[in-house]
Formats: structure tokens, sequence, C-alpha cells
């Protein structure tokens, strides 16, 4: 293992040698680029308080004006297409501060700053509608079968081109550390091209692995891209991290980088996780590129991720994804490689059925695979679409991982629903938290749960980071959606949806296996709560709609 991380660390400082030393000490925080940018929002948004406290001392008036200003607010607040929550939270935010309420409710519907990005994404979106066509005789096969996923599939597709895809190869990794082992053995086989796009990148063993095999492989004159979200330079890459991997002869941007600028569009981050090689091999999941992943470095104890590989024509609904966000920032947006071997649609007025013969394997067998992206920056809010559509259609039992528990009423009505009529209703959320707040919010919504039947877990080893729904042996989602707003609202996002293919009794097989490592929650557990989370998840829960 010591050799092992001297050879990466040797690769990785051969890859990085023009990086400038990384200097310690309170000086460096100080003049960190971080610190900068904290400063100048900061300053901008002193001189805003500054303008309103003038306002309101030399304009007659001025407090009677606001006030019938915040009225008007509140009406125009109840027209406005919100979540319920999200309208309360912003009716109290209006409330205690009048001023500043009202102007940062328009400065966030105004959406200041990124209506270009905004446009530019639905560029794409509308350019690659129907780039990728619907397998023939799949859809109908769906409809005979009675699955509800013909209906679904319809829903997505008003918002992107999602495709089902039958007979499918897809792997299930129930760890940070066998996705990890996975993505080594597929990229060491790339021939043609390799994209990365991940939220997080962090330097260490896991990354410097990756790299190695990203700079050997563009060295030998494959296109190899990478994309990370812009909130990494302030946390985890150096800032001229992008020059470096491009002197390296890989082609990298970030999304969103963070300027000194205020700005709703910073709001809105890249959280997806996808790695396509070659058009046919695509990976998705929890799993960021850092070494608490694959519990190298441990992190509020032993991380729980999970991953999926799909493998054929699905990979090639993951390089869409990927060449959509890259050519957000492009002159000239080029999806040749998407487009590339496609096979031609059969024509509209042509009616396919999905018969049988012993080249084609029966749907109970093969299954079917339907990778998706949420945007959100359109109307449609696909993440929890799914989500609700599996707690709907459930019979038997929805069990579901994920990090963060903070619902809005739709979600929690269907959780809650699901669980009153029968169905067996399980989630497992970590034990040990990355984040106090979000931790304390997800208890405030245990009591009401648990009365609904639901039963909840908590992971006693340390911290679950997968999003898994899987449901009746037949239906599973893996992807990198939580069940919090931030992900559900203000994300992009991506994930699969696995219906009958053999890995979904794999995701069942994994979520037993954690539950055999959890404590349960109990009415007598939630009464013993600790006092800090119950006024901390009682205080922040009005502000849920905005974490």
């Amino acid at each position: 293992m010591e050799n092992k991380n001297e050879r990466n660390k040797e690769t990785t400082n051969k890859v990085l040698r023009l990086a400038k030393p990384v200097k310690k000490g309170l000086l460096h925080l100080i003049f960190s680029r971080t610190i900068i940018i904290v400063l100048l929002l900061l300053a901008q948004i002193m001189l805003m308080v500054s303008f309103y406290s003038w306002l309101n001392e030399y304009l007659p008036h001025f407090s009677a004006c606001m006030t019938v200003f915040n009225i008007v607010m509140v009406i125009v607040l109840f027209n406005m297409e919100m979540d319920a929550e999200a309208k309360l939270t912003w009716m109290l935010i209006i409330a205690v501060l009048p001023i500043f309420g009202a102007a940062l409710l328009l400065f966030t519907r105004v959406n200041a700053g990124h209506r270009q990005v905004k446009k530019s994404v639905e560029d794409e979106i509308d350019r690659t509608r129907k780039m990728i066509p619907q397998p023939a005789g799949t859809a109908d096969a769906l409809r005979e079968g009675g699955s509800g996923l013909d209906d679904l599939s319809r829903y997505l597709n008003r918002s992107g081109c999602f495709p089902v895809f039958e007979n499918e190869e897809s792997r299930y990794f129930p760890s940070g550390e066998a996705y990890f082992e996975g993505v080594l053995e597929e990229l060491s086989k790339a021939e043609e091209y390799i994209y990365l796009e991940f939220f997080i990148i962090e330097e260490g063993e896991m990354w410097g692995r990756i790299l190695e095999i990203l700079k050997e492989k563009a060295d030998a004159g494959l296109d190899v891209r990478v994309m990370y979200d812009g909130m990494c330079e302030l946390n985890s890459l150096p800032k001229n991290y992008l020059k470096l991997l491009r002197r390296a002869g890989i082609t990298a941007k970030a999304f969103s980088p963070i300027m000194p600028v205020i700005s709703s569009h910073y709001n809105y981050r890249d959280h997806r996780k996808i790695l396509v090689i070659d058009g046919k091999t695509a990976f998705t999941g929890g799993v960021n590129l850092a070494d608490e992943y694959i519990n190298v470095k441990e992190r509020f104890g032993h991380w729980k991720d999970a991953g999926l590989m799909v493998r054929g024509a699905a990979a090639r609904s993951f390089t869409l994804m990927f060449l959509q966000m890259w050519n957000i920032t492009e002159r000239e947006a080029d999806y040749s490689r998407v487009t590339e071997n496609m096979p031609q649609p059969v024509p509209e007025n042509t009616v396919v059925r999905a018969k049988w013969s012993p080249e084609r394997k029966m749907a109970s067998e093969g299954g079917y695979v339907m990778p998706y992206a949420d945007c959100p920056l359109d109307n449609d809010k696909v993440g929890e679409t799914v989500y609700m559509d599996i707690l709907y259609r459930a019979n038997d039992y929805v069990h579901i991982m994920t990090p963060y528990l903070i619902l809005d009423g739709e979600l929690k009505a269907a959780l809650k629903y699901a669980a009153e009529r029968g169905v067996d209703v399980k989630l497992i959320l970590p034990g040990i938290p990355d984040k106090k707040a979000a931790y304390a919010l997800a208890k405030s919504h245990y009591k009401e749960l648990v009365a609904s039947g639901i039963e909840i877990y908590e992971y006693t080893p340390g911290f679950v980071h997968s999003k898994i729904f899987v449901s009746d042996d037949k239906k599973a989602v893996v992807g990198t959606i939580n069940l919090d707003y931030r992900s559900l609202y203000h994300h992009f996002e991506c994930a699969a949806y696995l219906y009958k293919t053999p890995c979904v009794a794999e995701v069942e097989a994994d979520f037993c296996e954690t539950l055999t490592k959890c404590r349960r929650v109990t009415p007598e557990t939630i009464r013993k709560e600790k006092l800090s989370y119950k006024i901390t998840g009682w205080i922040l829960k009005f502000t849920a709609p905005l974490m």
C-alpha cells in the first residue's frame, strides 16, 4: 500500500509539476482566493445596506412606501410557481426583514447574473431533444407489460432526451471502493475518448490513480475531457488547476466558477457524477473523486456509498448529458460523439412490436435502463417526480438510502401515503453527520414519518452518501439525487432508472446488508434525542427550502 501511494504521488506530481507551491499558515489563509471573494461579496452587501439606510434617512415616507411594496410582494409571492413551504419561508423572511426580504426575493426571481446560462442550457436541451431515438419496440413492450415505465418515460421526455433501453448490461457497486476498482478497470480499456464530470475532485490517492490513466490516454491521442464544479477551486483544488490539466494534455473546464460578484447563478451547482468511456460504458452514482469516498481518508466514520455502471446503448445517454453541459460555454456545439454509429430510427408511422426470438432476451431476464438528468433551470422537478412515482406505484416495499432528509410537502405526503396504505417503507440515513444542521433538520421529520409507519434507521459505522431507491424487486434508481431541497430544486443531477434488471436484486441486497449495521429510530429514541438537535431542527425548519 505504501509503495502504491508513493507511485501515485510521484505520478501526480509529474503531471502537475508546474503548480505553485501550496503555502500554509495565516497569511496564506488571509490572502487566499476564497477569503478575497468572500470579502468582495461582503463589500457589495454592505454597499446595498448603506444604500437602503440612506433612502430610509433622507427620503420622506420611505418606510410607508416600503410597507406598501412588501404587501405587493406578498401578493406576488402567492401567485408565483413555487413550493408551498418555500412560500412560507419567504413570507417569514419578508416579515422579519421587509426591505431585504423583498429585495432578496426579487433578486432570486429575476435570476440576475445567469440569464445567459439559462438560455444556453435551454438551447442545448432543445437542440438535442430528439437526438437519441427510442429503440424500436421498447415502448410497446413496456406498455403491454403494465410497468408504468412508459408513462414515466413520456413525462421525462418533456424535459429532455431520455429513451428507455432494453437488455443493457448494468453493474451495481455497493461501495466507493468497488466503484473505484470498476472505474480503473474500464478506464484502462478506453480507445477513443473519456468524458469525466464530477461535483468534487480532490488531490489524493483516488484522483492520483485516475489522473495517471487519463494522462496516459491523452498522450496516446484519446480525447480526454474533465469538468468539475467551480466550488472545487475554493475547497479542494488550486486556482490554476485547469491550466495544469491542460498542460498535461487533458481538456478541462470548471462549471460556474465562483467570482467576486453577487449572482443567483451560484445557487445552481453541477452535482452530477458522470464518466463515459468510448460512448459504450458509463458510470454514475454518489461517489466523488476524493479519498474519503473510498475510505482511504476517514471523515465522519466509515463512508457508505454506491455507484452504477451501464454498458451498451444506454451509455450514449450519459454521453449526451455530458456534452450538453460541456457545450454551454462552447461557441460551436459538437454532438458527433452521440450520433456516430447510431442505428437509423424507425419511421414514426411504423408499428413495431416486441416479440420473443432466440436472439432477444425477455424483459424479465434482461430488463430496462433509463438514464435521465434533472435541470434546475426548468419547471420540471424530474428527480422528485421519479421518486414519487416509485412511492405511489409500490405494492410491497420501497427501500431508500440517502444522506439528507429535508423534505417538501409533496414528497413527505408521498412517503407517508405509501406507508399508510401498507407498503413497507424503510429509510437508511447517516449515523454520523457531515453537516449537523442538515442532520438536525432530518431529525425534525422523524416523529411525523414514524407515526405513519415508516421505518427509519441510522447507519452506526458512519456516513451514508448512497442515493438509492429500490422497490418490489423490480425497480431501482441509482444516481446523484438526494432527498433535500438543494438536490431536488437547485442542482444539476443525474441517475439511472432500472426496471427488472438483474442488478435490482443487488441494490436490495446491499440495502438489507447495510440495515444490519444500523440502529432503528423509535418514538422512544426520538423523545431522548439531544436537545441541541431538537432546538436546531425546530429553528432551521423554516429555512429548509433555502438549504
